[in-house]
């Protein structure tokens, strides 16, 4: 009895690396790739003509990103089992990614065989992403989420707003004038600020909010 292919779907920005994955599937009887796409939009249109086992997805494209994605077929109903493939991830990434529903999850500094292992895998049903990747990510922003709602109870809405301005590199002029205050108070909210959070200019500031999880 013949076996039914594994059907793909890759999905890279990298001309490179799209034509290296089709290579090494093509050595593979296993599997067969019906649609290979060079952006995010490309590969949502290639899952919802083909409706292929597994999609092989770069996390880091653009404009639209693996996570676009993910996002773009959960909005259409579009089931596909998702292999996310990254030369690095993010703690956010990996459990937005969970959450959007990818099963895979391979770095591209692997072997050419744990990529093959993985999509055998999910394609069986099962899961690839390493149980501690999954429960640090989860810890982390979880433990940065509450950090924030911590911080977010201490400060007021209005010196929050300044903050995150202050992240994004925003002067005490513009800061004024964007919220139609005098630039004095707003001197006088970042002296507050630098008080309640026990820091000593703009740049521990930005460092200590995003250690919160505030920006």
């Amino acid at each position: 009895m013949t076996r039914v292919p594994i059907r793909l779907v890759l999905a890279d920005d990298h001309p490179i690396v799209l034509h290296g994955l089709q290579q090494l599937f093509g050595r593979h009887g296993e599997f067969a790739v019906v649609a290979t796409c060079a952006d995010g939009a490309t590969a949502v249109d290639a899952v919802k003509m083909h409706h292929p086992d597994v999609l092989v997805l770069d996390l880091r494209m653009a404009p639209w990103n693996g996570l676009d994605v993910l996002r773009a077929l959960a909005k259409e109903q579009q089931t596909c089992r998702t292999v996310l493939l990254t030369a690095a991830v993010a703690d956010d990434e990996v459990v937005e990614a969970m959450k959007l529903g990818a099963v895979g999850l391979v770095l591209k500094e692997s072997s050419p065989e744990t990529l093959l292992d993985c999509i055998r895998r999910v394609h069986r049903g099962e899961q690839w992403i390493e149980r501690e990747t999954v429960t640090r990510a989860f810890k982390r922003v979880l433990t940065r989420e509450a950090a924030a709602t911590e911080a977010e109870a201490t400060l007021t809405p209005r010196e929050v707003e300044i903050v995150r301005m202050v992240s994004r590199g925003l002067r005490n002029k513009v800061i004024a004038e964007r919220l139609a205050i005098s630039e004095g108070t707003v001197k006088v909210h970042l002296h507050n600020i630098y008080e309640k959070f026990g820091v000593d200019g703009r740049l521990e500031l930005v460092l200590c909010a995003q250690e919160k999880g505030l920006v």
